[in-house]
């Protein structure tokens, strides 16, 4: 690129640096010789930058003057400076291309094949044990209300499990029970939780099958508490049967 630019600039020191840093401009070879001129005279040690410095040092008309020049300076070689850096970058990248070649014939390369999650693993391989039982598959929210998580089970207002540091409630309106609970009493109606166990899947096979009943409930459950065992959120496999003649001779069996 032609480094014949000519900008009106009366002051001859700036004038000198401009030139130098055009003409050095045109003579850098690859981009970061570019970058490297563009350190040397527009970075922050840079010979423009330190004529700006000793601009404090002048009075405010001589200031003026020169703080406009050397402005000036710094616009048209940074416009210079892109100019030649788009120019670099497009020989580079011709260059490149000539020179690089793809064979063809050679294997691709290898692309990773994902896999099942272990948790996800283990729960696939208990669900096709107990299918084999004849157990289906139940399932429930995650969110769910105190009255499945807590007063079906008959877990009493004072106990432990319902305090913060055990459960995780959520903020918001007041729960409304679901559709058929309105008999329940004002009290149950608390804040929303994510269920601390599998038990409300349970309860609401209970309430909405009849026997007989044989199913399993891997889900996810959650509880406040988080140490080197345990974590907030962990996995849980409940197995319900509700048959006649079902004695702990079945349940020892299925185990």
């Amino acid at each position: 690129m032609t480094s014949n630019i000519q900008i009106e600039i009366k002051d001859p020191g700036i004038k000198k640096i401009f030139e130098r840093g055009i003409a050095a401009s045109a003579a850098a070879a690859t981009s970061k010789d570019l970058y490297e001129v563009q350190v040397s005279y527009l970075g922050k040690s840079g010979e423009l930058t330190a004529e700006l410095k000793t601009l404090g040092t002048l009075p405010p008309e001589a200031r003026k003057e020169k703080g406009a020049e050397v402005n000036k300076a710094k616009d048209e070689l940074s416009t210079f400076l892109e100019k030649r850096k788009s120019e670099l970058e497009t020989a580079e990248l011709n260059k490149k291309l000539e020179t690089e070649t793809v064979d063809v014939t050679l294997p691709a390369s290898p692309a990773a094949a994902g896999s099942i999650h272990p948790i996800t693993q283990v729960t696939e391989e208990l669900t096709a044990i107990f299918a084999d039982f004849g157990f289906s598959v139940a399932e429930g929210p995650e969110i769910e209300d105190d009255f499945h998580n807590f007063t079906a089970l008959n877990i009493p207002e004072s106990h432990p499990a319902r305090q913060m540091h055990d459960t995780f409630y959520l903020r918001g309106d007041k729960w409304q029970v679901a559709s058929g609970m309105e008999h329940l009493s004002p009290a149950t109606c608390h804040l929303p939780l994510l269920r601390t166990h599998t038990s409300p899947v349970q309860i609401r096979t209970m309430m909405s099958q009849k026997p007989p009943i044989r199913n399993i409930a891997p889900v996810t459950t959650y509880r406040s508490d988080s140490d080197q065992t345990q974590t907030p959120m962990f996995h849980q496999i409940e197995g319900l049967v509700i048959e006649k003649n079902i004695h702990m001779g079945h349940l020892k069996g299925i185990l």
